[in-house]
């Protein structure tokens, strides 16, 4: 999926850039999912399992920038790359097509500054756009900041998923499932970004409840 490029500031007035990511991206994104992966005790990697080629991160993106549901935005601050928040539906199984997955991470330097909220704000518009119905997720019990956050954004915990994770020192963690409904959700298009495909999802989501705003198109 493609979206239009979003400009923002943070909380400490830095320019921040939300995009859909581009192969161009892949060396960036390697770099911190290496990164993150030893910064963040929550992900579910290691950073040496971080093995992917190039060619195949390359190929991932395009295949994200091609798909009608599904999403992976960038976030550039000060045009270095920040992070990223992606939109993944669950299943193409008509049974669970309502449903999709998110999932963010960005460097510790950019967290706690407001970067965060606004990309899942983006995200959730562009899901509820698309015609998804509900937006789930996965978080580390003892992520308590993250958990602040996505319960000021709607989210509830529906679940846990008892030792979830297990570390190489032999600890585990717990996670919970949490979800948001998306009927509601404020959608926010642009004129670029109407298109035949975007109207039927956009009529898709105001007939289940969504709040869909879609801008007057001058004709000058």
């Amino acid at each position: 999926m493609r979206i239009e490029p979003l400009t923002v500031k943070d909380k400490l007035g830095r320019t921040v850039v939300f995009r859909a990511a581009m192969p161009e991206d892949a060396a960036d994104i390697i770099q911190y999912l290496k990164v993150t992966s030893g910064e963040i005790p929550y992900l579910i990697r290691e950073p040496d399992e971080i093995t992917m080629t190039l060619e195949k991160e390359e190929a991932f993106i395009r295949d994200k920038l091609d798909s009608e549901r599904e999403l992976m935005l960038a976030a550039f601050v000060d045009g270095k790359y920040a992070g990223n928040c992606s939109l993944m539906c669950l299943s193409t199984y008509r049974r669970y097509r309502h449903r999709c997955e998110l999932a963010i991470a960005l460097y510790q330097a950019y967290c706690g500054c407001g970067i965060g909220k606004a990309m899942l704000e983006t995200v959730l518009e562009a899901a509820a756009a698309v015609g998804y119905e509900q937006a789930e997720l996965e978080v580390a019990a003892e992520n308590e900041s993250a958990i602040s956050l996505y319960e000021k954004l709607g989210f509830q915990k529906y679940g846990t998923f008892p030792d979830n994770m297990k570390y190489s020192d032999g600890s585990y963690r717990d996670a919970y499932w949490m979800m948001k409904k998306l009927t509601g959700t404020k959608v926010r298009i642009t004129k670029s970004e109407i298109s035949m495909h975007t109207c039927r999802s956009l009529m898709s989501a105001a007939s289940k409840g969504a709040f869909v705003v879609i801008p007057e198109i001058s004709h000058s």
